[in-house]
């Protein structure tokens, strides 16, 4: 069995429940404050730090689920920008699939086509989240994909692998919209596999401001971009998030040669692999300053296999490491917000 975590992102969920339900909770927040900044939170801190803030809201039915509806892009780090680079929610699904690693340090679920559903599950684990803490997961991954979708479609079927009283059975039932069973093997989420075609339209108000920074980070690696080179910036983020960024692929998804789009880069003065050196400096400065991205999410969005090869690019592009940029950055912020 595999040994999970959670990232410092994510404890977030629990401080903005709190604040939405007006609880101080003084120690539970301190260690939310001194866990949010750390790239690794052990599976026990989490279950604990979320059945101490639980217990002081009494009286709610299923409050996990309240939990996890207050998902933001933030809480997700790396995987919030991945969705921005998926066309329909079966790559999104599979984006979710291949960079989970990077949220509970091992990956997995797994996705398989059933019949005429798709599902995507867990398996158990050495150290289990619980109920509360896979209702916290399962209530936000929907709440996800809702947000991204118009009328978004129920899930046919979700599974738990524990089990609760019949009153918040009930409240899970009417979160969801769906059969909920209990006492599975697995974690399981399904949906009808005609849903992994749906557009995905990106309506979350906040990761359109993410996708909008991004498109300003490529607009200043390449100024004054015709269409087509807009389509490229686009073409480029799913490359990037693949780790295939590549002249040959990226021309294949533009539906023209190679050599065509070498011609309309050089129309910039500048090569394939210039503009994608520039592309990719823009897109690190914006996402150093997002500070639920580690250095190794940084490195995973701009298409590295390893932080230290993003670590050496990123010295030829600026003269200084990530993480000195990102500490000086971060310096030079609060030095214009002091009065």
């Amino acid at each position: 069995m595999a040994v999970i975590r959670v990232t410092g992102a994510w404890v977030g969920l629990l401080s903005d429940w709190l604040d939405r339900e007006g609880v101080e909770a003084r120690s539970v927040r301190a260690a939310l404050a001194r866990w949010s900044s750390e790239e690794n939170v052990p599976v026990p801190v989490w279950r604990q730090m979320l059945a101490e803030a639980i217990a002081l809201v009494p009286g709610q039915v299923a409050p996990e689920l309240a939990i996890g509806a207050g998902v933001l892009p933030r809480h997700v780090g790396v995987l919030g920008y991945l969705v921005l680079a998926a066309d329909t929610l079966g790559e999104a699904m599979l984006a979710y699939q291949r960079y989970e690693t990077l949220f509970y340090g091992t990956r997995l679920a797994e996705v398989e086509l059933l019949g005429r559903e798709a599902e995507i599950r867990w398996p158990p684990a050495e150290q289990e989240l619980g109920q509360q803490a896979d209702g916290v997961a399962i209530a936000a991954l929907v709440t996800f994909l809702r947000r991204q979708l118009d009328d978004s479609p129920p899930p046919s079927g979700i599974s738990f692998m524990e089990s609760v009283d019949d009153a918040a059975a009930h409240a899970y039932e009417a979160f969801f919209g769906c059969p909920i069973r209990w006492q599975d093997s697995h974690v399981r989420v399904r949906f009808p596999v005609e849903y992994l075609a749906i557009p995905m339209p990106r309506r979350d108000p906040a990761l359109r401001a993410v996708l909008d920074r991004q498109a300003q980070a490529l607009l200043r690696a390449l100024p004054e971009a015709s269409a087509v080179e807009r389509q490229l910036q686009q073409v480029l983020l799913r490359l990037l998030a693949e780790g295939e960024p590549t002249l040959a692929r990226a021309a294949e998804a533009m539906h023209m040669s190679p050599r065509t789009l070498q011609r309309k880069l050089a129309s910039h003065g500048l090569s394939w692999q210039q503009w994608l050196d520039r592309s990719r400096e823009q897109l690190a400065r914006q996402y150093l300053d997002d500070p639920s991205l580690a250095l190794t999410d940084v490195a995973l969005l701009l298409g590295f296999s390893e932080q230290s090869a993003f670590t050496r690019a990123f010295r030829r592009w600026t003269g200084c490491s990530p993480g000195r940029f990102r500490r000086v950055s971060a310096t030079e912020a609060l030095r214009q917000e002091a009065p």
